[in-house]
């Protein structure tokens, strides 16, 4: 049964089950949306985190800039979201080349502080620059989708337009990390010094990486805008960055629909726990400590044990013959 869990068939079929269950087990459409979103930029992030092994601060700056662009292409050019959406990802490809490049060119933690500062940088542009983003109050009156005449207003409705593009992307995402680029990034990942000796353009697969990445995050943001109706000045910000690396700790690295289990688990989890204590973030924490010490493969690691305990069958303990027996028994 471990085996089969690590067949990427049985992912991608894990994924669609994730789609379909999650309308009959939760009330709120607006939250089975968001489960989606936030898993689709924290599989993302784990593009970075568990295949390259780049722990990047710099993942809620394309998830804003997502909301942002869908925000002007919306509002102030007129395009519908099959044309926003493309125009979306280019952006955050894009961007997420540029801070990529830049950020490569040092290693541990001075590259883990260069994206950081560069989530800063883009914050307080988007802060300052309130004829473009809004400042504080954000973009406001983002509109939802239109399937010809209808407008995908509805909680589910826009839930079942969310869970189309997330199955999409998920596959692309999939073909991806098992295609000889994602093989060569787990290379990378493991001993990057052997990588660039046998000839691989190291540089240019952690560019490569993060405009992948960075593509499908800033997708994710423009989904929550129009999710929410509001393009917030809390989506650029490095928190932002922090809880999608937050889920994907918690899921589990180098797996992308374990990063759908962490979304999923952080996001309901918080929306129980808040209702019952204003402080459950400190629960969040502990769990965190937890996982550090205990559980480094997250949430997935417990299904895989689970799973290897479940086919794991005792030993039958090996019967001696009654002669053999007494002979050891009767040797000096």
């Amino acid at each position: 049964m471990t085996r089969l869990l690590e067949r990427p068939l049985v992912h991608f079929a894990l994924a669609v089950v994730t789609v379909l269950v999650l309308p009959l087990v939760l009330r709120s459409g607006t939250l089975a949306s968001e489960i989606l979103i936030f898993g689709l930029a924290a599989a993302a992030c784990n593009l970075l985190l568990g295949y390259t092994g780049l722990l990047s601060f710099g993942q809620g700056i394309f998830f804003g800039l997502g909301s942002y662009a869908a925000g002007l292409l919306l509002l102030r050019a007129d395009l519908p979201a099959a044309a926003m959406l493309p125009l979306v990802a280019l952006v955050g490809a894009g961007t997420a080349t540029a801070v990529g490049w830049l950020s490569i060119r040092r290693q541990g933690v001075y590259f883990v502080m260069l994206t950081l500062a560069f989530s800063q940088l883009f914050y307080f542009l988007a802060y300052t620059s309130s004829d473009l983003t809004g400042g504080d109050n954000g973009l406001l009156n983002i509109p939802r989708p239109r399937i010809g005449e209808r407008v995908l207003g509805g909680p589910w409705a826009y839930y079942a337009y969310v869970a189309v593009l997330f199955l999409v992307l998920f596959a692309l995402l999939q073909r991806v990390a098992l295609s000889t680029f994602g093989r060569t990034l787990l290379a990378i990942r493991d001993n990057e010094a052997r990588a660039s000796a046998i000839g691989f353009p190291v540089r240019a697969f952690k560019v490569a990486a993060f405009a992948i990445s960075g593509a499908v995050t800033a997708l994710a943001g423009a989904l929550h805008a129009m999710l929410i109706g509001v393009a917030p000045l809390s989506n650029i910000e490095y928190h932002t960055s922090e809880t999608l690396l937050i889920m994907t700790i918690i899921g589990g690295t180098a797996n992308l629909f374990a990063s759908v289990l962490g979304a999923a688990f952080y996001l309901i989890a918080g929306d129980l726990l808040s209702a019952i204590w204003p402080r459950w973030l400190l629960l969040l924490g502990a769990l965190l400590v937890a996982i550090a010490l205990f559980m480094q493969r997250g949430l997935w690691g417990l299904i895989e044990r689970a799973a290897a305990a479940m086919t794991r069958s005792p030993a039958p303990e090996a019967a001696r013959p009654a002669d053999a027996a007494v002979t050891e028994e009767g040797r000096p």
